[in-house]
Protein backbone atom coordinates (compact mmCIF):
# COMPACT_ATOMS: atom_id res chain seq x y z
CA UNK A 1 0.00 0.00 0.00
CA UNK A 2 1.26 3.36 -0.78
CA UNK A 3 1.49 6.60 1.39
CA UNK A 4 -1.00 8.39 -0.42
CA UNK A 5 -3.34 5.29 0.06
CA UNK A 6 -2.42 4.62 3.25
CA UNK A 7 -3.99 8.22 4.47
CA UNK A 8 -6.67 8.19 2.63
CA UNK A 9 -7.69 4.63 3.84
CA UNK A 10 -7.40 5.94 7.38
CA UNK A 11 -9.39 9.29 6.56
CA UNK A 12 -12.70 7.18 5.10
CA UNK A 13 -12.67 5.31 8.21
CA UNK A 14 -12.23 8.28 10.61
CA UNK A 15 -14.92 9.60 8.58
CA UNK A 16 -17.10 6.41 8.67
CA UNK A 17 -16.81 6.13 12.26
CA UNK A 18 -17.53 10.40 12.74
CA UNK A 19 -20.49 9.89 10.45
CA UNK A 20 -21.88 6.50 12.31
CA UNK A 21 -22.08 8.48 15.68
CA UNK A 22 -23.91 11.65 13.91
CA UNK A 23 -20.98 13.96 14.54
CA UNK A 24 -20.10 16.44 12.05
CA UNK A 25 -16.46 17.22 11.79
CA UNK A 26 -16.63 20.30 14.43
CA UNK A 27 -18.23 17.57 17.01
CA UNK A 28 -15.26 15.29 16.46
CA UNK A 29 -12.67 18.60 16.52
CA UNK A 30 -13.85 19.22 19.93
CA UNK A 31 -13.93 15.79 21.02
CA UNK A 32 -10.19 15.26 20.44
CA UNK A 33 -9.04 19.21 20.61
CA UNK A 34 -8.35 19.94 17.51
CA UNK A 35 -9.65 22.25 15.00
CA UNK A 36 -11.93 21.38 11.90
CA UNK A 37 -9.77 22.24 9.30
CA UNK A 38 -7.09 19.53 11.07
CA UNK A 39 -9.88 16.88 10.83
CA UNK A 40 -10.89 17.23 7.15
CA UNK A 41 -7.12 17.10 5.98
CA UNK A 42 -6.98 14.17 7.90
CA UNK A 43 -10.28 13.13 6.04
CA UNK A 44 -9.61 13.86 2.79
CA UNK A 45 -6.11 12.37 2.93
CA UNK A 46 -4.24 15.47 2.46
CA UNK A 47 -2.06 15.14 5.72
CA UNK A 48 -0.04 12.21 7.41
CA UNK A 49 -1.35 12.49 10.67
CA UNK A 50 1.27 11.22 13.83
CA UNK A 51 0.69 8.35 15.87
CA UNK A 52 -0.63 10.85 18.37
CA UNK A 53 -3.11 12.49 16.24
CA UNK A 54 -4.96 8.70 15.46
CA UNK A 55 -4.76 8.30 19.22
CA UNK A 56 -6.52 11.56 20.33
CA UNK A 57 -9.14 10.84 17.73
CA UNK A 58 -9.57 7.08 18.47
CA UNK A 59 -10.17 7.64 22.17
CA UNK A 60 -12.90 10.27 21.16
CA UNK A 61 -14.45 7.76 19.01
CA UNK A 62 -14.15 5.42 21.87
CA UNK A 63 -12.72 2.63 19.46
CA UNK A 64 -9.06 1.17 19.88
CA UNK A 65 -6.62 3.07 17.71
CA UNK A 66 -6.09 -0.33 16.08
CA UNK A 67 -9.49 -0.24 14.33
CA UNK A 68 -8.54 3.34 12.60
CA UNK A 69 -5.53 1.16 10.54
CA UNK A 70 -6.91 -1.82 10.04
CA UNK A 71 -8.46 -2.11 6.61
CA UNK A 72 -10.60 -5.11 4.92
Amino acid sequence: MTKEKLKKEIGKKIKFLREQRGWSQSDLARACEKDRQAIEKIENGKVNPTVFSLLEISKALSVPLSELVTFK
